[in-house]
């Protein structure tokens, strides 16, 4: 029973933003398993409105539940409430790009975009998964976390998204101990190309949680900026952390 379920939750998680629709025989073959077993997981899962199936294509996607249920996580997380104002102000502050980004697992989700007006725009929005080890936003959370969760990543699949997209666990490693040293991570077009972005992790109880990240075009952001942004950053996190304590909010 409890095998079944927990194929079931890992059959929910390969449903992503890189690949939100799976035909049956598709899915089993990605994953390695008889696809009797996978059809039969899909249609209790379709019964039950976690999935839903194309009539035409016979193809599935997300059902209206996990929407529903993201909907509760999300209110639960008093993020409107509590934290948007801070981001707001951080924005209004350095006329950037803010990201609220949390670890969920073996990477990150980003919870929440803050843009400026009148700006160019990331192609990015709450949601969006990224690993921990390609830029800024991410690598603050990774550089806290446990030796060996970070030997875990370094010796994993490291793809080069960009050609400034570091990939060598010496290098990451390095960097990993100046982001430590420092408390802030910076990092120049790794994720997205030609972006620059400085991220300081968020920390309770010497557990990192999450990182916030101001992000713009490299044309804007220059040395001068960095030093400008990052104690803006500082006091932000500062003040998130003040309220999640003060309110009992926890992610």
């Amino acid at each position: 029973m409890l095998k079944t379920v927990n194929l079931a939750l890992v059959i929910l998680k390969m449903f992503t933003r890189e690949k939100n629709v799976w035909g049956g025989r598709e899915l089993a073959a990605e994953m390695g398993l008889n696809h009797t077993n996978v059809y039969r997981i899909l249609e209790t899962l379709e019964r039950n409105g976690f999935v839903s199936k194309d009539p035409i294509t016979k193809q599935y996607k997300l059902g209206s539940v996990v929407w529903e249920l993201g909907t509760v996580f999300y209110e639960n997380l008093n993020i409107q409430e509590m934290i948007n104002p801070h981001l707001q102000e951080l924005c209004d502050q350095t006329g950037e790009s803010v990201f609220f980004t949390v670890l969920d697992g073996e990477d990150t989700l980003l919870l929440t975009v803050i843009e400026p007006e009148n700006k160019v725009r990331f192609p990015v929005s709450p949601g969006s998964r990224a690993p921990l080890y390609a830029g800024a936003s991410y690598r603050s959370i990774l550089a806290h976390l446990s030796e060996e969760r970070i030997e875990q990543v370094l010796q994993g699949d490291l793809v080069k998204y960009t050609e400034n997209t570091m990939t060598d666990p010496e290098e990451l490693r390095k960097d990993l101990q100046l982001i430590r040293k420092s408390g802030y991570a910076i990092s120049h077009s790794e994720y997205t190309p030609d972006v620059v972005a400085m991220a300081v992790p968020l920390i309770v109880e010497e557990e990192v949680f999450g990182s916030l990240t101001v992000a713009g075009p490299s044309y804007r952001i220059d040395e001068e900026k960095h030093s400008q942004f990052i104690p803006l950053l500082l006091q932000t996190r500062n003040a998130i952390l003040w309220n999640m304590k003060k309110y009992s909010l926890s992610l």
